[in-house]
């Protein structure tokens, strides 16, 4: 979503009120006499304290900031004198870069912060107007709504609610695969995110789905071992056996959580690989790409493949990646750990190990490294630019 997306967001929620409406062509006097903004019966109260009385004209004034750039002095103004009884947002000045043809379709939102003063916000994209839609859950074919600030659920709150739902259907631990599903689809629908989103930001998105996949997994923890731990263990044994039965799962899980929200990542960006495939000696990378195929043909050249390992930390264990792919020399390894010693730094480099990170991560490093790490926006762009030569599908 765009920076416009996200501030039309933060103003709704902490407005006492707004509305939204689609641009039309009457609006920005291309087909009427009549100019500005057209606002429903339904939404006036967002105008005005009281409503307009047919036979008499009413107008106040108000401070609008549009996008978080541009103020107006703009007018209020119910028409009620003659044939007409509407409302109307006028007053933009010169230049107003939404009243325009170009604006037509776009997405007028106006937010209540206080008495006299509003925040203006146009969605010009379709993915920044869906996701608007979807968040405070407004019918899609209802051209004008009104979002009332006790109406509004946060994203917080729709994904609180989200989770609950999956505890009232599942009875033990989802396999591996389908709780990183679960997280994933539950972070995006609560939060709005689209395709092109993660796309553009799959460093950002890979980190909100571990993310939200530890706070199902610990409230799907909570009401499975409750009413284990509520009674009274038999001996000291039977309570280590139950806290390392706890352990071992955590452990599992977090694991096999990062490669599949790594392979979600890859998938939505159309790249050709393979996961857990044998190389040599019974050994399974995370990753090859573009695949086991092209790595066991001999005449597919070993430029052209790619190694990636996963682990959430790499303290230690990051050596046990060097001898998984034989053919590729210069290999990578993605980890969420924030920061590793230089030593440990100078030693994969050593070993022609590069470290990919999330972009967030990468301030933690020591600054002599940082321009050596790879986001994994990055480590995606250099796939591509590696399959493109085969004319794989993107």
């Amino acid at each position: 979503m765009t920076e416009n997306f996200d501030y039309a967001i933060r103003c709704v929620n902490n407005a006492d009120a707004s509305f939204c409406r689609f641009i039309t062509s009457n609006d920005v006097n291309l087909t009427s006499h009549q100019s500005g903004f057209y606002v429903s019966k339904e939404s006036a109260p967002v105008l005005f304290d009281t409503l307009g009385v047919k036979g008499e004209n009413m107008e106040r004034f108000v401070t609008i900031n549009w996008n978080g750039w541009k103020k107006t002095e703009s007018r209020f103004i119910y028409y009620g004198q003659g044939t007409r009884n509407e409302y109307r947002i006028t007053r933009f000045g010169n230049n107003f870069p939404y009243m325009r043809e170009e604006a037509v379709g776009s997405l007028l939102i106006l937010c209540k912060m206080s008495e006299d003063y509003y925040e203006g916000i146009v969605l010009e994209r379709d993915e920044d107007i869906d996701a608007f839609y979807e968040i405070y859950n407004l019918p899609a074919d209802k051209t004008n709504n009104t979002i009332y600030k006790s109406n509004v659920i946060s994203p917080d709150a729709k994904l609180e609610q989200a989770i609950q739902r999956i505890l009232e259907k599942i009875s033990d631990f989802p396999e591996s695969s389908q709780m990183s599903a679960y997280a994933c689809d539950l972070y995006n629908s609560s939060y709005g995110v689209l395709k092109e989103n993660i796309l553009l930001d799959p460093d950002k998105y890979l980190q909100k789905w571990i993310e939200t996949e530890y706070k199902l997994f610990g409230k799907i923890e909570e009401k499975i071992y409750k009413p284990v731990y509520t009674e009274p263990f038999s001996d000291c044994q039977d309570l280590i056996n139950f806290s390392n039965k706890i352990l071992n799962r955590r452990k599992s899980r977090a694991g096999k959580s990062l490669e599949h929200h790594l392979a979600n990542v890859f998938n939505l960006n159309k790249l050709k690989f393979d996961a857990q495939k044998i190389t040599e000696d019974n050994k399974k990378p995370d990753f090859l790409f573009p695949g086991a195929g092209e790595y066991h043909n001999l005449l597919f050249p070993a430029e052209d493949l790619v190694f990636l390992g996963a682990k959430t930390t790499c303290k230690d264990r990051w050596r046990q990646v060097l001898n998984e792919a034989d053919r590729i020399d210069d290999k990578f390894l993605f980890t969420l750990q924030g920061s590793i010693s230089k030593n440990q730094l100078e030693e994969m480099k050593h070993n022609r190990l590069t470290l990919v990170v999330p972009e967030e991560n990468k301030k933690s490093f020591d600054p002599e490294f940082r321009g050596e790490l790879y986001s994994l926006k990055q480590f995606i762009d250099m796939v591509k630019e590696k399959q493109l030569k085969y004319h794989y599908v993107f």
